[in-house]
């Protein structure tokens, strides 16, 4: 049992992996399809499994050698390179989590759409006001206590994998070599390999969120090392999972069949391969499992925004907790944002792929800054006074690879969806010089920090104008 107010070495486990297996997994067959084929997908996965992984262990060396910086993902930012950036870091982190849970509740509704029509593709009326609905019960349920919802949690993110490995088993027994070959260069798609892999690169970014879901709750683990313990085997399975998914349904329906399905595809594939009753199960499993994702990742909202509050990035307000230790002022925070931006989906072309285009841009800043603080760190030699450089020179080597890989997504991505993201960087940032004004300090300690806001802004003018003129549809 774990310690009262702690949790377990498998209760962070299963937050890692309950945070990374909700909506995403369930959407990676048609999106893959649609970019490229089995060897795209292959080095897409490769890249992108290489790159998380040494993020991950960027996460767990961080955990071990600074201990006392247990506030998650922004800490590590707001300790190499100042205040206003570990604040961007922060309300990123936090905004692009609100945001991936619209997703979730999104491809919910898209999902009883194929059952139910009035839900149509997740954004009608009736879909917006049963999304309303669940947000506030589940934000009810967590106000009486984070522990209880870490239970829940870890008998959620069990059923849902039960789903996920029947689907793998049974397209693993429909397996047709002559299909995954027809397909294993993506047969129809314009472009070279390298592109088809570019185009994969921020579907890859969605699916990986929660990796960091351990570090965000460090300072609830019963042991410091089960922090990076819990990182990395809920990284390597979900990986496992991951990659599965992917690449078998190219060895049951030709390419532009699966680019065609409806989301969730995995639903549609497994329906192609057993019939109507696959949907179903795939369908329910789908429910259970972005229900458990967002549950973790309500949790998550709530601990980083009281978190930034508690080391006064955020105003105090967003601090405090009610008598079951819940931060209960930043959980309305996240779930008035959450609910806003689930109303305005109603406008939206393709609100999942607008949701998980623009989370995955959020999540890429806070996550360069972290590899960025562990490459200061290794370089400077900080913490590996004693022991064997050869840590030392392997930590330098992770960090670096973590770096180069996280620029390279946010250069993937494209220009667009960097000034999305500074269209909430910039009008966020009034939380920041509420906080500095709480405090009385003035905005900004750093010349160099000025100009970070001044860029956003413009950025976030420049996003405003595009919308407007129809060049950035949403």
């Amino acid at each position: 049992m774990a310690a009262a107010g702690k949790m377990s070495r498998i209760q962070l486990t299963a937050m890692v992996i309950g945070s990374m297996v909700g909506a995403g997994i369930f959407s990676l067959p048609r999106t893959f399809a649609g970019a490229t084929g089995p060897l795209g997908a292959v080095i897409a996965w490769i890249i992108a499994g290489t790159g998380m992984y040494m993020l991950a262990r960027v996460f767990q060396f961080l955990a071990e050698r600074k201990p006392h910086l247990d506030a998650g993902v922004f800490a590590y930012a707001k300790e190499g390179y100042g205040d206003y950036p570990g604040f961007l870091s922060a309300f990123g982190y936090w905004i692009g989590s609100c945001i991936g849970n619209v997703s979730y509740w999104v491809l919910i509704k898209s999902t009883l759409g194929a059952f139910f029509p009035v839900f149509g593709d997740g954004n009608t009326v009736v879909a917006i006001l049963v999304a309303s609905t669940g947000i506030w019960l589940f934000h009810f349920m967590i106000l009486r206590g984070i522990q209880q919802a870490a239970a829940i949690n870890l008998v959620v993110t069990f059923a849902k994998i039960v789903p996920i490995l029947a689907f793998i088993l049974i397209l693993f027994f429909a397996f047709k070599l002559d299909m995954f070959r027809f397909n294993f260069y993506g047969a129809g798609l314009e472009g070279g390999i390298l592109e088809q892999v570019k185009a994969t690169m921020f579907v890859t970014v969605f699916v990986f969120l929660g990796i960091e879901g351990a570090s965000v709750y460090s300072r609830y683990a019963k042991e410091r090392k089960d922090v990076g313990f819990a990182t990395i085997v809920g990284f390597l399975s979900v990986t496992a999972l991951m990659v599965l998914v992917t690449l078998l349904p190219y060895a049951v329906l030709e390419r532009g069949e699966i680019a065609a399905i409806r989301q969730p595809s995995m639903a549609g594939v497994l329906e192609a391969v057993v019939g109507p009753w696959g949907a179903v199960f795939v369908s329910l499993g789908l429910m259970v499992s972005v229900l458990g994702a967002y549950l973790a990742w309500s949790l998550i909202c709530a601990e980083v925004m009281s978190a930034a509050a508690r080391t006064r990035d955020m105003p105090a307000v967003f601090a405090r907790e009610n008598k079951a230790k819940v931060p209960a002022a930043a959980l309305w925070a996240s779930n008035i944002v959450v609910q806003l931006i689930v109303i305005s989906t109603y406008w939206s072309n393709d609100a999942f792929a607008l949701m998980l285009n623009l989370t995955s841009a959020m999540a890429l800043i806070p996550f360069l800054l972290v590899a960025g603080y562990a490459m200061k760190l290794t370089t400077r030699g900080d913490t590996y006074e004693s022991g064997p450089d050869s840590a030392r020179s392997r930590d330098i080597f992770i960090a670096a690879v973590a770096v180069v890989y996280t620029g390279f997504l946010l250069y993937a991505g494209g220009f667009k969806f960097i000034v999305l993201s500074a269209i909430l960087y910039a009008p966020g940032s009034a939380l920041y010089f509420w906080a500095r004004r709480e405090q009385g300090k003035k905005l900004f300690d750093r010349t160099a920090d000025l100009v970070v806001f001044v860029l956003a802004s413009i950025a976030a003018i420049i996003g405003v104008y595009w919308i407007a003129t129809g060049y950035i549809v949403l």
